[in-house]
């Protein structure tokens, strides 16, 4: 029987949680988190205070429909397709357990993060959830490779592509059902740096988060980490899927017809740790503080502006730099008058990109990264 159309899991999502929607397992209180329909933003004053790593119950949530509720005894991952030397090959929840296992501290992005400021700050109308800037978390994943899975499977050298595939429900657009969270992944990332995890934290995947496995791709935007991993294809011809045809990538003015080349990594960003508004006394010194990161590697500088940009001074760095996570920083900050005022924050990776004016607007709001004028009331 084709794997692509069998499941041993289940998907229930009714939750008797009142701080939660439905499709969401984990407590979202207001004071926490700005929910979005099945999506849950963190609100970055939350973050105040808290290390290098977010903690799960702080963790955004990027849904396209809802959790399931999966049990790891009868869960399986498949590994099937032309690319293989054989037929299909499971794996159990143990298997995955009793294989070397590797770690990384990574931040996962949605590729819409951001996606309210090109209207609130561009003056350009996009569609899709509406996030500011929380809908970014940086986790410690603990799993195995997937190229050590690719190799027990008997991939050969004719693969190109791999199709990892969620076992959440299937997604309904515009009345057009386009079937189960899905999208290609080039076989040399695959080979290179991705895990299939089932730890975050040092603790099992909480259900919101993937669990009983998901997949972690450094550095690449977070629809390449598919939640609730079921099956993966391995492919010795190209793949595609609606999440790369039609979804996921740059379409408007500008852009090629069709749009432009799926999405992978992100760019760079900068968020302050502050309500937004925020409320600051005049006459007072403020340690502001922040957090930076790319997909391009570790963020080496972070220059903050009050002065819409025509000066900046530099923020001091703290953390562990991770290539792969962000950086946490810190500004000390007088405000010599009450009124309203904006703080600008621009970050550089070590490749030397850095964040531009304006992000290039498309029509769906992906990929956001430029300065972001952080709203502040001065009392």
């Amino acid at each position: 029987m084709d794997p692509r159309f069998t499941t041993t899991t289940t998907t229930t999502t009714t939750t008797d949680d009142p701080e939660s929607p439905p499709g969401i397992r984990k407590p979202l209180p207001a004071r926490l988190f700005a929910v979005h329909g099945t999506n849950a933003e963190t609100r970055w004053e939350a973050l105040r205070g808290e290390g290098d790593l977010t903690p799960a119950r702080l963790f955004f949530v990027r849904n396209h429909t809802s959790t399931p509720l999966i049990d790891a005894a009868t869960w399986r991952l498949t590994l099937w397709g032309s690319g293989l030397r054989g037929g299909p090959v499971s794996f159990t929840y143990r298997d995955l357990l009793a294989i070397p296992a590797e770690e990384v501290t990574a931040f996962v992005e949605c590729a819409g993060n951001g996606r309210s400021l090109y209207r609130e700050q561009q003056g350009e109308e996009v569609s899709g959830t509406p996030w500011r800037l929380g809908a970014v978390g940086v986790a410690r994943w603990r799993g195995v490779p997937l190229a050590a899975l690719l190799g027990r499977a008997g991939m050969t050298a004719r693969a190109v592509a791999l199709m990892p595939r969620g076992l959440d429900p299937d997604y309904v657009e515009g009345g057009e059902n386009l079937g189960r969270v899905r999208r290609p992944l080039p076989v040399a990332k695959a080979l290179d740096d991705v895990l299939v995890a089932y730890e975050m934290n040092g603790r099992p995947l909480p259900p919101d988060h993937g669990f009983p496995a998901r997949l972690v791709v450094p550095g690449w935007a977070g629809i390449a980490w598919i939640k609730w991993l079921g099956d993966v294809e391995v492919s010795a011809e190209p793949l595609e899927s609606p999440w790369s045809s039609r979804l996921y990538r740059m379409h408007g003015p500008g852009h090629p017809p069709g749009g432009g080349p799926p999405l992978t990594r992100t760019g760079v960003k900068s968020a302050f740790e502050l309500p937004w508004p925020a409320r600051l006394r005049a006459g007072h010194g403020h340690l502001l503080h922040g957090r930076s990161w790319s997909g391009n590697g570790r963020v080496v500088r972070v220059d903050v502006s009050d002065d819409e940009g025509v000066s900046w001074r530099p923020a001091h760095l703290h953390g562990d730099r991770s290539p792969r996570g962000w950086v946490r920083w810190t500004f000390r900050w007088t405000p010599l008058g009450a009124g309203e005022a904006a703080l600008l924050a621009r970050a550089v990776d070590e490749t030397g990109a850095v964040q531009p004016e304006r992000a290039t607007c498309n029509r769906l709001g992906y990929a956001f990264d430029a300065v972001v004028r952080h709203p502040v009331v001065v009392t």
